[in-house]
């Protein structure tokens, strides 16, 4: 027995090393998901910045615009998201194929995606066009419906080049390329808004547009940033010599009905988180005019601070699928984890600035001339306050996602979804903002338990798969 005791001891000089060596990998692990995340980071600034910049300029123009424009982008966004989570399915399929060295399933990736994003944008369309009859029959005022549906109009119409533009940039990201589209957004979104306001007010000789000019701004900038990814695609290396133009009519049934089985979960996912915040904002909607334009400026803080730990996620699907394909077991544990932990800390920091100026940025969406402002901002700025756990779990929740598309685990996720969201989140709005009467407050603490319940869920789910398939790893070298 001494004999077998001794055997297993592990010497101190051995584990000082196993852990300097764990602490090596854990920070070569942390630079190349910052490495990967910055560009994905970036292209989701520049989009928010469009939307941001629309609602910035909107709200100068009344409260009663600012409203119009929070239903419109809440229609637009749950068909939208639904059309995002399905092509959310390229990044898994492409990242373990280029772990795998495996060129030819990269290349038909991008290709089937193309067209994917091509059929879904025709619903997509569909809905933004006819989004006063959905308003009205969801019960919402008849001036702010038509108000929406001016702003719908404009978006309508840059749905397909939006989508196009997603599949370059997850294409790009599953090759640990993505700088050409980080940079392609914030050169898009500046012009986009030097773009907006002469069509808003019609200045520099434009009509004026309003709503419809700022829809249509941004359908503009969207057609510009597909345009310069499928250049890249087609003209620059290293994206030129996976030749993905080349045989784009030939079609592969096979990857299209995996990215139909990897991704509809994902879109249905989608879908229930887009639809539990577009029922908040009817929920607000209900309450009055004031309560959902101070719910829309937490609303986009929240899209906006949502942005680092989404481009974030993206690095943790590519890092896990990467690991995957070379079938590194204990690399797909340490590339979740660290990306979950990137992401939190970030998000906290942000969310202590936000708060600290919460009513500077409250009056930055809505100028003081505006009618009704100050009570408005005083709302806007109590939510923000509210929703500093939504911030942090919200960075968590959807980190968790990434690595689990990473590790092509859908279904699961869409279960908790369903649970967090609807069960527990919407429910809890509800009874707190209309029954109990705490109005928007209480719908912004709904969000908030919902959201944790949420990322919680999704953290252990990768944590109990991480380790199965690391003991699997260890198994298989022994």
């Amino acid at each position: 027995m001494d004999e077998v005791t001794e055997t297993q001891r592990v010497p101190a000089s051995r584990r000082g090393l196993t852990r300097r060596a764990a602490g090596h990998h854990l920070a070569i692990e942390l630079r190349e998901t910052a490495k990967l995340a910055l560009p994905m980071v970036l292209t989701q600034v520049g989009q928010i910045a469009m939307m941001t910049t629309d609602l910035a300029f909107v709200g100068r123009i009344g409260v009663e615009a600012l409203a119009a424009a929070a239903l419109a982008s809440r229609v637009y966004f749950v068909s939208f998201a639904f059309g995002m989570g399905l092509l959310a399915a390229i990044v898994p399929l492409a990242a373990q194929a280029f772990g795998a060295d495996n060129l030819g399933v990269i290349r038909r990736s991008l290709r089937m995606g193309l067209w994917a994003a091509l059929v879904l944008s025709i619903p997509i369309m569909a809905c933004a066009l006819h989004g006063e009859q959905i308003l009205l029959a969801l019960g919402q005022a008849p001036d702010t419906a038509r108000l929406a549906q001016q702003y719908l109009l404009g978006l309508a119409w840059g749905v397909a080049p939006a989508l196009w533009f997603q599949v370059i940039r997850s294409f790009m990201g599953a090759v640990n390329r993505p700088e050409p589209v980080g940079w392609i957004m914030l050169s898009v979104s500046t012009v986009h808004a030097l773009l907006v306001y002469p069509l808003i007010y019609g200045k520099f000789g434009l009509p004026r547009l309003e709503l419809f000019g700022v829809g249509l701004a941004t359908s503009l900038a969207n057609c510009a940033t597909f345009l310069a990814g499928l250049w890249f695609v087609i003209m620059r290396r290293p994206f030129r010599d996976y030749r993905v133009i080349a045989h784009l009519w030939r079609f592969d049934w096979f990857l299209m009905w995996q990215l139909i089985v990897i991704g509809t979960p994902i879109a249905i996912g989608s879908l229930i988180e887009s639809g539990l915040f577009s029922a908040a904002s009817l929920l607000a909607g209900l309450i009055g005019t004031r309560a959902l334009a101070a719910h829309q400026i937490a609303l986009q803080v929240a899209a906006i601070l949502f942005m680092t730990p989404s481009g974030i996620s993206m690095a943790a699907a590519v890092r896990v699928g990467h690991a995957v394909g070379r079938n590194d077991g204990p690399g797909i544990k340490r590339a979740g984890l660290t990306a979950i932990l990137l992401g939190i800390a970030i998000v906290a920091m942000l969310t202590v600035a936000v708060v600290a100026a919460r009513f500077e940025i409250a009056e930055l969406f809505l100028g003081k001339s505006a009618r009704d402002a100050d009570a408005t901002i005083g709302l806007a700025a109590n939510l923000l306050s509210v929703g500093a756990s939504v911030f942090i779990s919200d960075a968590v929740e959807i980190i968790a996602a990434g690595g689990l598309r990473g590790l092509k685990d859908t279904r699961m996720p869409l279960l908790f979804a369903g649970i967090a969201y609807w069960l527990i989140g919407f429910s809890l709005s509800y009874a707190l903002g209309l029954k109990i009467g705490l109005g928007a407050i209480g719908i912004w603490i709904g969000l908030s338990i919902g959201s944790a319940v949420y990322a919680g869920l999704l953290v252990l789910r990768f944590q109990l798969l991480a380790n199965r398939l690391a003991l699997q790893s260890r198994c298989l070298a022994a």
